[in-house]
């Protein structure tokens, strides 16, 4: 059993850990607040998000092991909530907070889409989806809908798995531009594999979906494919 003096030292001991904790976080908050864009390095930028979850203590070993477990600041604001409690440290409140600051950021960038015309506004778009699809773990097809002042009337979830017509019908799609009265088009899905490069099956459904629209007056200004090395347009490439 611990002496008197044994348990003073102790609890000195918790009441210098904390002094230290709190230190530590002012020096953080002071750069995150003055120091602009890059003051704070990824792992940094998680401790400070992580903060308001865990009330006491060091947040540094949680961060780094989120970066370790997850690859980057991104692979961590969009791992599915259950993957980031398997972490040691991370409970469902920290979890819900990372979540909820990956939640804010697609929203932000989502706005930034529909407050514009797309075609003035591509760098936006691409944000937008590579925010959202970029650490998709599925193949998922999306199309957004278009009108002639080329601003967003519907962003459609078309369906998860590979990209050929037994996932997508051209008919289908182009029927729904009509009903909906978009003009145009563009064609959007991830490569869960990281690399966005078109695969014969992306390029040949994109051919067939453009020519069902060149007949009833819709056009298909691209597709777009997402992955975490980046992106890539089949128009930028000569293949629409």
């Amino acid at each position: 059993m611990p002496q008197p003096e044994e348990k003073r030292d102790e609890l000195a001991a918790d009441r210098d850990a904390i002094a230290a904790g709190s230190g530590h976080r002012g020096r953080l908050r002071a750069r995150l607040l003055g120091g602009g864009a890059e003051a704070l390095a990824d792992y940094e930028v998680l401790e400070y998000l992580l903060f308001a979850a865990i009330k006491q203590g060091d947040t540094k070993p949680v961060a780094k092991a989120l970066i370790a477990r997850f690859g980057s600041l991104a692979g961590v604001l969009n791992a599915d909530a259950k993957a980031l409690q398997s972490v040691k440290g991370v409970g469902e409140t920290s979890a819900a907070a990372l979540k909820s600051v990956a939640l804010a950021a697609r929203r932000m960038a989502r706005i930034e889409v529909q407050q514009k015309p797309i075609l003035g506004s591509w760098q936006a778009l691409l944000d937008y989806l590579t925010i959202d699809m970029a650490h998709l773990t599925v193949e998922r097809v999306r199309v957004l809908y278009l009108n002639t002042q080329n601003r967003l009337v519907l962003d459609q979830h078309v369906g998860d798995g590979s990209i050929d017509e037994a996932a997508i019908h051209p008919r289908e799609i182009i029927r729904q531009a009509l009903d909906i009265g978009a003009t145009a088009l563009i064609l959007v899905h991830n490569h869960p594999s990281g690399n966005p490069e078109p695969s014969r099956a992306d390029i040949q459904i994109t051919a067939r979906i453009a020519e069902a629209g060149r007949l009833l007056g819709i056009v298909v200004h691209d597709h777009i494919i997402i992955g975490s090395q980046g992106h890539v347009s089949l128009k930028a490439k000569g293949l629409i």
